[in-house]
């Protein structure tokens, strides 16, 4: 849910900067791209600053949880620049989808398994809610990356 804040900050950073004239962005589809951008490079760079968060989420089972941590963080920073050049912008949305759906099963661990990670509401109902968000990322990276038309933000945004 902390990601869905970041998300949803970050496309509204971009819409404001478009409106002040400093940013080229036509539509909802781009000022998503931009804030899918911003958040999963911020979250990125945390998986490698501080991986210990990270480490409690590892299924026990895993090996090198450290190297799972990094290469997650990796992965993200690539698909968020990914994102950013048309000639990568379809594979990095899809690669981004598949990401969010593989790491959905270490989510329902993670609810079932009740964590407590520094930084992340310690809440038991917190790790049970954030499951709901995950199709809502999927979905937003499909749209990012140019995969599904046009979002449903047309429908009441102009």
């Amino acid at each position: 849910m902390l990601f869905f804040g970041l998300l949803i900050s970050a496309t509204l950073l971009s819409v404001f900067i478009a409106r002040m004239g400093l940013l080229q962005a036509a539509a909802w589809p781009d000022h998503m791209r931009h804030g899918l951008a911003i958040g999963l490079l911020v979250v990125g760079l945390d998986h490698l600053v501080t991986p210990e968060r990270y480490l409690a989420m590892i299924e026990g089972f895993l090996p090198a949880p450290q190297f799972i941590v990094a290469l997650t963080g990796l992965c993200e920073i690539a698909g968020a620049i990914g994102l950013l050049f048309p000639a990568t912008r379809r594979i990095a949305g899809l690669a981004l989808a598949a990401y969010f759906v593989a790491v959905f099963p270490a989510n329902i661990a993670n609810a079932i398994g009740g964590l407590n990670v520094a930084g992340l509401p310690q809440s038991p109902w917190y790790f049970w809610v954030r499951l709901a968000f995950q199709p809502l990322f999927v979905w937003w990276a499909l749209v990012a990356g140019g995969i599904v038309g046009r979002p449903v933000t047309r429908y009441f945004v102009r």
